[in-house]
């Protein structure tokens, strides 16, 4: 039976990309608009497995998925890293002197600032989706206007490149998870040496401290961590952190600490750690 995978964007997005290179192309796209529609789509069952963008080496973390994954109980299987390159194009025939708007995502735009600061003609547009502008410049062959994407987004819609890689900074990368719903298949326990958890605390002194101490005792290695204030309980904070390992039972060992520490405590994925 072919997976479903769904993505947050369209054909050519970069959401597209990482599914393209995780699970190979023998794969059945749900093209979602939001990420909200993602994890509908997993919890509906409409979708077997999803793309979901994380965090991202210059932006830092995109704090509203942490939430979607808590909120619908959503299980992280895996995790793909992907070089961002940002790319000029438009309809062939034209040149970036022929372009009087630039439309993209804004994240994308902000990260391109510096190379439009030579190019003053050109207003800058924000959009929803880096791909579908693309796809739009091509369905309605819209002259004047560029728009910023993946170089897989100039060949699926046979656009012009302008300028490649015109990014500030050119090592950008955005770290995605692939996610399902909860009662999916999980990892064998041997591949697994990365983990993502969910806790609460009393809001008392050294609670955060103590429960790092025993990561640290159980030599975990902390690689992120990163707090949410918890709804309608003014003071107090969730933390999601990640944490690697080379031991599982050493793993297993903390986690059993934690939840006696923790008022709340939940894995939100055992998975292998996948190196950038």
């Amino acid at each position: 039976m072919q997976s479903i995978i769904a993505i947050q964007g369209i054909q050519g997005s970069f959401h597209h990309q990482v599914a393209l290179n995780y699970f190979s192309s023998d794969i059945q796209l749900l093209e979602c608009l939001t990420f909200d529609a993602l994890a509908d789509a997993l919890v509906s069952g409409e979708a077997t497995q999803a793309v979901m963008a994380i965090e991202n080496s210059i932006a830092g973390s995109i704090i509203p998925n942490y939430a979607l994954l808590d909120r619908h109980n959503l299980q992280i299987i895996g995790e793909s890293y992907l070089n961002i390159e940002h790319n000029l194009m438009g309809l062939k025939g034209q040149s970036i002197a022929d372009l009087k708007e630039v439309h993209s995502h804004p994240m994308a735009l902000l990260q391109c600032k510096a190379f439009f600061s030579d190019y003053p003609h050109i207003r800058l547009v924000e959009a929803e989706d880096t791909a579908d502008i693309a796809r739009k410049i091509n369905k309605e062959q819209l002259l004047g206007i560029g728009a910023i994407a993946s170089v897989k987004a100039s060949d699926i819609f046979d656009l012009k490149l302008y300028a490649e890689s015109i990014q500030t900074i050119k090592n950008n990368v955005t770290r995605f998870v692939i996610i399902q719903a909860k009662g999916g298949a999980l990892v064998e326990e041997k591949q697994i040496n990365k983990a993502a958890l969910k806790f609460v605390l009393d809001h008392q002194r050294g609670s955060l401290a103590a429960i790092l101490n025993v990561m640290s005792d159980c030599q975990l290695n902390l690689t992120k961590i990163q707090s949410l204030p918890v709804i309608k309980t003014p003071g107090k904070y969730a933390f999601f952190v990640d944490v690697t390992f080379d031991v599982f039972d050493q793993y297993k060992k903390a986690q059993s600490i934690i939840e006696i520490m923790a008022t709340e405590f939940k894995i939100l994925g055992e998975y292998p750690n996948n190196k950038i």
